[in-house]
């Protein structure tokens, strides 16, 4: 990653600031992802309806979808703030885990999910703050080295926590998601903030939040985000462990699905911080990926037994680990510098509503129908937003 220096008479960006931002990027993640893979089953355990689970999960993006594009345009007029509200966000996770430690009501873990969202919801201060690290033509890397980071730390934490079950306790993975938000607290205290212009900061907020709206690429791509998350949340976040349990697999295999996903979806990522993907072969990447998610999430039905079910998840991960980055850079590219944050704000809390609704609608049509119908209509959905993204490329319409 090297070294950095933003504009002259600005301190240097050095490889140890590099360091202590990622270590708290990874302790951000795992902090609320240690035990993702198993809670639907341990709402099940509890003895939760599909239902009760569809609102617990998605409850987790509600508190985004209220807080991030505040949050982003909070941060454009408070610079000096940014790092203090990430550090936040760690304070908030570990009341979070701490609450599913201690209590199983319906109401407290609903709440507790919600704090989490609200961790999440300092991810804008994160994207936008490491991508001051970089000069603008190198957004794509910035951000595929975040989603690498943000990926490589999901899968780790999601590779464990069954085992984890297994060896411990249900409580256990909460009890170290609370001691990675202490240590990322640290870290994030500690990072290093690069100086930017201060003149870019905007001088109204109606007329900023307005102009930020009116940016038509950026609600084309919000959408998209909406489904490629939705996606990610009824599945690997979501029910695709639900689904396996429902074959027979104990919680310690679980581990064989989720690097299944994550591998390749690691690997996509991380092909996207060497090598720097042409502008115009995005709609067209796009495109293919959604089409890919779409042909395997109809194969998840098919598949009775746990190789065939991480087969087909391998390929879900791999399409998705292209269309987060690529839609992610393309935000950073389109923002002008006193819209970057409020963009990128507008950005994460829009697509939360995927984050909400996905394992909301996904848990009533598993109690109306069935599990196998989840995955079939999430496929639809992917066939319709390939189908936009097409005819968008072929009309020569930018996003």
């Amino acid at each position: 990653m090297g070294e950095y220096k933003e504009k002259e008479g600005n301190q240097d960006i050095q490889r140890k600031d590099h360091i202590y931002f990622l270590a708290a990027v990874f302790c951000f993640w795992f902090a609320i992802y240690i035990y993702a893979p198993v809670f639907g089953v341990y709402l099940q355990e509890v003895g939760f309806s599909f239902s009760a689970i569809g609102i617990i999960l998605g409850a987790y993006g509600i508190t985004q979808i209220l807080l991030r594009f505040p949050l982003g345009i909070l941060s454009d007029f408070l610079h000096n703030i940014r790092r203090q509200l990430f550090v936040g966000g760690f304070v908030v996770a570990l009341i979070s885990s701490l609450m599913l430690v201690y209590f199983e009501s319906f109401f407290m873990v609903l709440i507790a999910r919600l704090l989490a969202g609200v961790t999440a919801s300092m991810w804008v201060m994160a994207t936008v703050l490491y991508s001051h690290y970089f000069s603008a033509d190198r957004a794509s890397n910035a951000m595929g080295i975040m989603q690498f980071v943000t990926v490589a730390t999901q899968f780790f934490s999601m590779a464990v926590s069954g085992w984890l079950v297994h060896v411990f306790n249900w409580d256990f993975p909460f009890w170290i998601g609370a001691a990675a938000s202490i240590l990322g607290a640290f870290f994030a205290w500690n990072i290093k903030e690069a100086e930017t212009d201060s003149l870019t900061a905007p001088k109204n907020a109606i007329v900023h939040v307005k102009e930020t709206i009116k940016m038509p690429n950026l609600k084309m791509l919000t959408f998209l985000s909406l489904m490629a998350h939705a996606v990610l949340f009824i599945t690997i976040f979501g029910f695709s462990p639900i689904y396996a349990a429902s074959l027979g697999v104990e919680e310690q295999s679980f581990i064989w699905l989720t690097c299944a996903f994550f591998i390749p979806h690691a690997a996509a990522s991380l092909s996207l911080v060497f090598y720097r993907l042409d502008p115009r072969l995005n709609k067209s990447v796009l495109t293919a990926c959604f089409i890919v998610t779409a042909i395997f999430l109809f194969a998840v039905p098919f598949s009775h037994a746990l190789a065939s079910l991480s087969i087909v998840h391998f390929f879900i991960g791999l399409a998705l680990g292209f269309i987060f980055p690529v839609l992610l850079s393309e935000v950073v590219l389109i923002s002008p510098p006193a819209f970057k944050m409020s963009a990128m704000g507008f950005f994460q809390s829009f697509y939360a509503l995927g984050i909400f609704l996905g394992p909301l609608v996904a848990g009533v049509v598993a109690e109306q129908w069935s599990l196998d119908a989840v995955f079939t209509i999430t496929g639809t959905l992917c066939i319709g937003a390939a189908v936009l993204v097409f005819l968008l490329w072929r009309r020569g319409i930018n996003f």
